[in-house]
């Protein structure tokens, strides 16, 4: 027992040291992916816990860190807010239904990424070029930088000291004139405008009122509609409405984000025996608390937010029974419908990002992880996690690089970072309230500076062109659009690329025997991409009469290379000619084989005759080679 716990924590201070560490830098992460969701903190804040101590006690790579947020965030987004809309549509309509689809979500996200691990799809990851590796990188870093930036913003408020909300005007509802608010069909005056105050006309009671071109609803506070000169528009939520810090504010957060960085960066000059970034939070949050300084905290920026779903540890106690949390979602074949394409996309990047962030830290550690053992392991985290009311997660780099910055190698750092958010969420919430955000920015920032492959800026002009291509693109992908996109699209372009490359590389040597034999040695890879070159390198009209064609150079890849070998047999046979085949493998000649009997005499059996696969098995083409189309 001794040894199976020191195999875990092979270094036990330091994992427990960047554990700690990386809680804290995670605290406004999660937060800020259940603001984006419109999901309470609470929520994402027990996610986090569930799926970073499932991954890190089972994972396939320990010092990975997984957490409830990361590039799964912004994909739950619409789908919380069809799902609240649905719920009003209910014959008993229920409030904030996108939580409870999400859930659902989370937990068919967690069922599919366990299935990529059990049919061992991690393994494809090392399908992922080094451009693209590197391109991942900086743009996921450039994210993360311009995500911290939006520290630097506050919420606005409205007319009634609440976070405005930012609304989008869809149809016009009623028509506006002279102050008067009228029925779009009849005409008929329905409120009358008084300032700001909109009241009813035949009552005279006060219903609406009007701030900045919203109109809130008396009772809910809601915007309800947006009004314009020539009327009142429904609307569409896009989100709490951000101004940027102005003053003694915005100063005492650049100086505070500055000194962070100063610590981080200076303090493993002078020891290395204590974490720099966990060092800096601390002082950098008693100079705040005692000097005074009306710094934002993570307190204020939690209670700053809101959003559906749980809001406090009681109630997530009281939901632990699984039939009362479940009871409001529908189970049938809509609600599958409706979660199944969001649950795909969300398993979908949750592992790209995951896998792509474990060979990240192969390459730090100088070590090797488990990719199927890690889908798994991200899996169950999101099955348990939805469950019992929290939201998804995936690997995060940030937190990641800040944990093996800070020493954590082990599973320990994992499961010391989930149980430093348990007892944030249980009891150590009004402590943890009190680190200024400044603090845990400048702790990124510093990560982001760590994590960029400045390097990448040297070898653009030494690498070939299509890899700078490739690493450039993927990097703008992943920044503008969607990491699964900007995966898929620099493993499309490099293998594009090595296809056009390869095309370029068939070559045919000539020469005849004694008695006029013409022979042909192929040289080079004959696939789909270098056929056409293929062809072009024989004269069937002026060749003699025999000829020979030696592929003892060539390695025939696939199909289509097969169905170019018949077409030009059956070319030359036409012509009259005789034509003989050399050094074909047995995949190859089991091919011709079956496509026409005249291959028993055409093709010639040496004992030198190569051995390689196709990329099938000739035992599924049963029907002549000329039938099929490739």
């Amino acid at each position: 027992m001794t040894e199976f716990i020191k195999k875990i924590t092979p270094n036990a201070k330091d994992d427990v040291l960047a554990g700690i560490t990386v809680s804290l830098a995670m605290i406004p992460e999660v937060v800020a992916f259940a603001f984006v969701a419109q999901i309470s903190p609470i929520v994402a804040l027990f996610g986090a816990f569930v799926v970073g101590i499932i991954s890190a006690l089972f994972g396939g790579r320990p010092g990975l860190i997984s957490g409830a947020a990361g590039a799964v965030a912004v994909i739950f987004v619409t789908m919380i807010q069809e799902g609240h809309a649905k719920g009003l549509l209910f014959d008993t309509p229920v409030e904030n239904m996108g939580y409870f689809y999400l859930l659902a979500a989370v937990v068919l996200m967690g069922v599919i990424q366990v299935f990529a691990g059990v049919f061992k799809l991690g393994k494809f990851v090392r399908l992922i070029p080094h451009p693209v590796m590197m391109g991942f990188v900086n743009g996921l870093a450039i994210v993360i930088f311009m995500a911290q930036l939006g520290m630097f913003k506050e919420n606005k408020k409205d007319f009634f000291g609440e976070n405005m909300r930012k609304t989008e005007s869809k149809e016009l509802v009623y028509n506006v004139s002279d102050n008067k608010v009228k029925d779009i069909t009849s005409n008929t005056v329905l409120f009358n405008i008084d300032g700001s105050s909109i009241k009813n006309s035949s009552t005279g009671e006060e219903v609406f009122f009007l701030s900045e071109g919203q109109v809130f609803d008396a009772k809910t506070k809601k915007v309800v509609f947006n009004a314009t000169d020539e009327g009142f528009y429904s609307v569409k939520d896009k989100g709490v409405v951000k101004t940027t810090m102005q003053g003694k504010t915005l100063y005492i957060m650049i100086g505070l984000v500055l000194l962070t960085m100063l610590i981080v960066w200076g303090l493993p000059k002078l020891t290395t025996k204590v974490p720099a970034a966990l060092t800096a939070i601390l002082i950098v949050t008693l100079i705040s608390i005692f000097s005074g300084l009306s710094s934002i905290n993570v307190g204020d920026f939690i209670r700053d937010g809101g959003g559906a779903g749980l809001n406090g540890i009681d109630e997530i106690s009281s939901k632990l029974n699984i039939l009362e949390l479940w009871s409001s979602l529908p189970f049938n074949l809509d609600t599958l419908k409706f979660i199944a394409p969001y649950a795909f996309l969300a398993a979908s990047v949750g592992l790209i990002e995951t896998l792509m962030t474990m060979n990240l830290v192969d390459e730090l550690t100088e070590s090797r992880g488990n990719g199927n053992r890690e889908c798994v392991a991200q899996g169950a985290g999101n099955i348990f996690s939805g469950l019992f009311g929290g939201t998804g997660g995936c690997g995060m780099i940030g937190q990641t690089v800040i944990n093996i910055n800070a020493g954590g190698r082990g599973r320990l750092s994992g499961v010391m970072m989930a149980l430093t958010l348990l007892t944030f969420i249980l009891f150590a919430d009004k402590y943890i309230e009190q680190v200024p955000i400044a603090a845990l920015v400048g702790v990124m920032f510093m990560m982001v500076i760590e994590t960029f492959a400045w390097s990448s800026f040297r070898i653009l002009k030494k690498i070939p062109v299509s890899d700078a291509f490739v690493l450039i693109i993927v990097s703008a992908v992943t920044v503008f659009f969607d990491l699964a996109i900007a995966v898929f699209v620099g493993v499309i372009i490099s293998a594009l690329s090595f296809a056009w490359t390869s095309a370029k590389k068939i070559r045919a040597r000539k020469r005849f025997k004694e008695d006029g034999t013409k022979i042909y040695e192929i040289w080079g890879p004959l696939f789909f991409g270098s056929i056409t070159d293929f062809n072009a390198k024989f004269d069937i009209k002026n060749d003699p009469d025999t000829v020979e064609i030696d592929f003892v150079e060539a390695r025939v890849s696939d199909h289509s290379a097969i169905e170019a070998i018949f077409g030009l047999v059956e070319k030359y046979q036409a012509a009259g000619k005789k034509v003989t085949l050399k050094h074909l493998s047995e995949d190859c000649k089991v091919l011709l084989y079956k496509a026409s009997p005249i291959f028993t005499d055409i093709i010639i059996e040496d004992i030198d005759d190569p051995r390689y696969h196709l990329a099938a098995n000739p035992e599924k083409f049963p029907k002549p080679l000329g039938d099929y189309k490739f």
